[in-house]
């Protein structure tokens, strides 16, 4: 509201809530909807004024004389240059006004008042300091104008410039990246080499970056990486799974930069132009075996930088991070993240899922369910609508099956209970003819579980009849060729095991108890 289009109530309830109640100057503008500039003219009219108090003074008690006196013009107009205001304008320290405008919950309005409080020779008014202000920001590198509060936001990207070593497991040179992390407030930066820009490298980097700050700021920007963005979208970009994740770990948040909005990542575009000018070029003669080698020129190169004074503003970026970035920032979490990836899978009928190629269980009612899996170098894990369904250790075998007993339905986990091994022990116990019987069927079926069914079916005769007669009826039954459980049912349920098979002995076939395509027996032992 312009000062003609102010009441004259209004006038003099500003009056009255400044002196009477002693509120703020902003707590007056804000309670009669006016602006800061006109409640901080009228007062310092009131002031000049002798007005000190409420109720006012008999000559004002007129609303004529107290209006004429108000709205009388200034004789000296804010914005003109007079040798007093000059004076003025120069002993105003807008450097620290500046880095003091960094701290949370600062406003101009608070470091107005306390200047004044601390000159009381300084007759300035707020709307003229403002001006000053932002005439003295104007005159900034662009990267300085924007004021980032301290310990809010972490840019990250990285260089476009990569950095060429010699990769000491093949002696050959490799493409180095470059990773970049700047802080808003005090543009404290942090830096290091990686061999790509992808998401284990991408979250390492990270977590190594916060452990150098030595705490966590409350918004990471990163640039629309795909190792952090899965989706760029301007408004609700899509985050990555693990990297989301691994946000949530430090309990920070992400935003990443809008698209084709170059501003919103300013300090990052800033970041890696000054590391590609302070580091990059610094090291391009240099020959380096290993990230170890190359980080370690980088540490170099970077202590140098955040040491380096500021050119416009006092400090550095190391005093300015000191000062106003470290205590602001979150604490680091007592346990680092552990890089897990995510994958959503489908669950085949065999109640196993795919990954690497290699095949884990779940619990067999969440066939054909679609699950996430989390996966870390050790460890592996399933989830379905957010519960853990089930867990393994991490295998690298291709083509192999992990399976925990409890995931397999009751037929199968009886199934598995099974093995030719106990099969031919059993066998054993009951007579040699039951052995060589066994070991037949076990070799001469398609499937081991047809196997397995068919020892049983044998194995399971001995209940009803007694182990010497079934022993004796699978004698009967090999002599005859007539290698099957039917042929030796058959045999016990007609009482045949005790008759010759060839009453006249010459007729007996001449089979010989050694030859070289035997294996007997003790070949499965």
């Amino acid at each position: 509201m312009t000062a003609k289009g102010v009441s004259m109530r209004k006038l003099k309830e500003v009056l009255r809530l400044h002196f009477d109640l002693k509120l703020s100057q902003h707590q007056i503008a804000k309670a009669l909807n006016l602006s800061s500039g006109v409640v901080n003219k009228y007062l310092k009219k009131a002031t000049a004024a002798g007005i000190k108090s409420w109720p006012l003074p008999a000559q004002f008690e007129d609303e004529t004389a107290l209006e004429s006196f108000l709205r009388a013009p200034v004789a000296v107009p804010i914005a003109s240059c007079s040798p007093k205001q000059d004076t003025e304008k120069d002993s105003i320290d807008f450097t620290t006004i500046h880095q003091e405008m960094k701290r949370k919950g600062m406003t101009l309005q608070l470091l107005y008042e306390e200047l004044v409080l601390a000159s009381p020779t300084v007759s300035i008014s707020y709307s003229h300091l403002s001006l000053l202000y932002r005439k003295w920001k104007d005159k900034l590198p662009r990267s300085m104008r924007q004021i980032h509060v301290a310990g809010d936001k972490v840019f990250v990207d990285y260089a476009g410039q990569t950095i060429s070593i010699i990769d000491p497991d093949t002696n050959q040179v490799r493409e180095a990246q470059v990773f970049i992390g700047v802080l808003g407030c005090s543009n404290f930066t942090y830096s290091e080499s990686t061999w790509t820009q992808t998401l284990p490298d991408w979250i390492s980097s990270h977590r190594r970056m916060f452990e150098f700050f030595g705490g966590v700021p409350a918004l990471v920007v990163p640039d629309n990486l795909l190792s952090g963005v899965t989706k760029a979208c301007r408004y609700e970009p899509d985050i990555n799974q693990t990297y989301a994740q691994f946000i949530e770990h430090y309990g920070t948040a992400v935003m990443p930069a809008r698209p084709y909005k170059p501003k919103d990542k300013a300090k990052a575009e800033v970041g890696v132009q000054i590391v590609e000018r302070w580091i990059i070029a610094r090291l391009r003669h240099k020959t380096f075996v290993g990230l170890g080698e190359l980080n370690s020129a980088i540490n170099i190169c970077l202590e140098s930088l955040n040491t380096r004074p500021f050119k416009r503003l006092p400090g550095s970026r190391q005093s300015a991070f000191e000062e106003l970035d470290k205590p602001n920032l979150r604490e680091l979490p007592i346990q680092p993240y552990l890089l897990q990836h995510f994958k959503k899978v489908r669950i085949n009928i065999d109640y196993h899922f795919e990954l690497e190629r290699h095949y884990y269980s779940v619990p067999h009612q969440y066939c054909k369910e679609q699950v996430e899996v989390w996966y870390t170098r050790d460890l592996v894990n399933c989830y379905f609508r957010g519960k853990s369904i089930a867990t393994h250790e991490r295998s690298y075998k291709a083509g192999a099956h992990t399976t925990t007993l409890e995931h397999m339905p009751k037929s199968h986990q009886k199934h598995l209970e099974w093995t030719p091994e106990r099969f031919m022990n059993w066998g054993k116990d009951i007579g040699p003819n039951t052995l060589l019987l066994v070991i037949h069927l076990l070799e001469n079926r398609p499937h081991p579980e047809q196997g397995y069914r068919s020892c049983l079916g044998l194995l399971g005769l001995a209940k009803k009849y007694s182990k010497e007669r079934l022993d004796k009826a699978c004698r009967q039954a090999i002599e005859l060729g007539a290698k099957t459980r039917k042929s030796v049912a058959s045999i016990l349920q007609h009482n045949l095991e005790e008759k010759p098979i060839y009453p006249d002995s010459t007729l007996k076939p001449n089979i010989p108890e050694k030859h070289e395509n035997l294996r007997g027996p003790n070949y499965y032992y």
